[in-house]
C-alpha cells in the first residue's frame, strides 16, 4: 500500500489498516486520529508531527521511525517495537506502552503524563527533560518490572510517578523532580541522583548502592530498609525523613541535614558525618562503628543504646544529647 492510498482510504472514513507495510514512508504532519495500525510495519518511516491521537498500534514496528513533536495522547502502543525512535517532544499522555521496547529510543523533553510503562525496556533511553508525572512503572508481577538500565533521566519531571520495583540501576536522574514519587523496592544502584528532588518519595526497600547524591533533597523521605551503602551524599538533606533499620556504611553524609530524621537500628559503620546537622536526631540502637562524627551538631540527639564506643567524636557537639547508658550529655 502507497502512503497517497492510505490517506485516500482514511479520508475517506476507513479506520482499520491492521498489519499494512508502510516501511519508510513520509506521512509527516498528517491527521491520522483514531487509526488501527497494529502489528503494521512502520520502521523508518517519517511521522513527524503527525496527529495519532487514541491510535492502536499494537505490536506495531517503529523501529528507527521519526516521531519528533508527534501527538500519540492515549495512544495503544502495547507491545510495540519502538526501537532507536526518535520521540523528542511528543505528546504522549496517558499513553499505553506495556510491554512496548523503548530502547535507545529518545524521549528528549516528550510528555508522557500519566503513561501506562510498566515491563518497557527502557534502556539506553534518553528522557532528558522528560514530564512523566504520575507515570506508572510499578512492578505488579515479576513480568511486570521496567527496565531503565543506563537512561538518561536528567532533569525529568516524575513528580508523583509510581517506580516501585523498576531497574533504575547506573541511570542519569540527576537534578530530576521525584517529589513524592514511589521507589519502593527500585533499583537505583550506581545512578547519579545529584540534586535531585526526592522529598516526600518513597524508598522503602530501594536499592542506592553507591548511588551519588550530592545536595539531593531527601527532606520527609521514607527510606526505611534502604539499602544506602558507599554513597556519596555530601550535602544532601535529610531533614524529618524515615530511616529505620537503613543500611548506610561507608557511606559520605559529610555537611548533610539530618534534622529530626527518625534512625532506629541504622546502620552507619564507617559512615562519614563530618560537620553534619543531626539536631534532634534519633539514632536508638544505631550502629555506629567507627563513624566519622568530627564537628558534627547532634545537640539533642537520642542515642539510646547506641553502639559509638569506637566513632570519631572530635569536636562533636552533643548538648542535651540522650547517651546510649540513658542518661544527658551535660551530665556526663
Amino acid at each position: 500500500m502507497e502512503a497517497e492510498e492510505l490517506l485516500w482510504r482514511y479520508r475517506g472514513g476507513e479506520r482499520d489498516f491492521t498489519s499494512v507495510d508502510l516501511s519508510g514512508f513520509s506521512l509527516v504532519a498528517q491527521d491520522l486520529i483514531d487509526i488501527v495500525l497494529n502489528q503494521a510495519d512502520l520502521r523508518k518511516s517519517n511521522l513527524t508531527f503527525a496527529y495519532l491521537n487514541r491510535a492502536q498500534l499494537l505490536k506495531t514496528n517503529l523501529s528507527s521511525c521519526k516521531l519528533g513533536g508527534a501527538t500519540l495522547i492515549r495512544a495503544d502502543l502495547q507491545g510495540a517495537n519502538l526501537r532507536d525512535a526518535d520521540l523528542h517532544g511528543a505528546s504522549l499522555q496517558h499513553a499505553d506502552f506495556r510491554g512496548a521496547d523503548l530502547t535507545w529510543v529518545n524521549l528528549l523533553d516528550a510528555n508522557l503524563m500519566d503513561a501506562d510503562l510498566r515491563n518497557v525496556n527502557l534502556s539506553g533511553a534518553n528522557l532528558s527533560g522528560a514530564c512523566l508525572r504520575a507515570a506508572n512503572f510499578r512492578e505488579e508481577k515479576r513480568s511486570y518490572i521496567s527496565n531503565l538500565r543506563s537512561a538518561k533521566l536528567c532533569r525529568a519531571d516524575l513528580r508523583n510517578a509510581n517506580m516501585a520495583g523498576a531497574n533504575l540501576s547506573k541511570v542519569d536522574l540527576s537534578y530530576a523532580n521525584l517529589t513524592e514519587a514511589n521507589l519502593k523496592g527500585t533499583d537505583l544502584s550506581g545512578a547519579n541522583l545529584t540534586g535531585a528532588k526526592l522529598n516526600n518519595a518513597i524508598l522503602t526497600e530501594a536499592n542506592l548502592h553507591e548511588a551519588v547524591l550530592p545536595h539531593a533533597d531527601l527532606s520527609l523521605a521514607k527510606l526505611e530498609r534502604a539499602i544506602m551503602t558507599a554513597c556519596d551524599m555530601t550535602g544532601a538533606n535529610l531533614s524529618r525523613a524515615i530511616m529505620s533499620k537503613i543500611k548506610l556504611a561507608n557511606t559520605n553524609l559529610s555537611y548533610a541535614n539530618l534534622t529530626d530524621a527518625r534512625m532506629h537500628h541504622a546502620d552507619l559503620t564507617r559512615t562519614i558525618l563530618c560537620y553534619a546537622t543531626m539536631i534532634n536526631v534519633e539514632l536508638i540502637e544505631a550502629h555506629l562503628a567507627k563513624t566519622d562524627l568530627e564537628d558534627a551538631n547532634l545537640t539533642n540527639a537520642n542515642l539510646m543504646r547506641a553502639e559509638m564506643s569506637s566513632a570519631s567524636m572530635v569536636g562533636t557537639i552533643l548538648t542535651g544529647a540522650k547517651m546510649p547508658d540513658g542518661r544527658l550529655y551535660a551530665n556526663v
